[in-house]
């Protein structure tokens, strides 16, 4: 049986390793080439494709056809989908933040000699 994971669990996925990551980056500049995307990394070219596979499986990386250039560009889909999944989890940091302000103004003005 085979499992098929759901978008954001294959977006969380790809997102998960920094090479990866770093990959992303690079093309938020702009579309680039398989070599121009390896060149920062001391890797060896399958290791970089494989690698795009992911983020291509993830649908994060699109290939374009130019003759025989085929640049790599970026998809920022699946990325709006992780930042609203992270986005309720943000709220959730804000709140318990503010809590602990508050608790902290409390406790330095009890400290604090009158």
């Amino acid at each position: 049986m085979k499992h098929h994971p759901d978008p954001l669990s294959t977006a969380f996925a790809a997102l998960a390793d920094p090479t990866r990551r770093a990959m992303l980056a690079k093309l938020c500049e702009g579309e680039a080439t398989v070599n121009e995307i390896a060149a920062p990394f001391d890797l060896s070219l399958p290791a970089i494709s494989k690698h795009l596979k992911v983020l291509e499986g993830a649908g994060l990386v699109s290939r374009g056809r130019n003759a025989q250039y085929r640049p790599c560009r970026l998809e920022a889909g699946p990325l709006k989908e992780v930042a609203d999944w992270v986005e309720r989890y943000r709220r959730f940091w804000e709140g318990s933040l503010d809590r602990l302000n508050d608790y902290l103004k409390e406790i330095q003005k009890k400290e604090t000699p009158q």
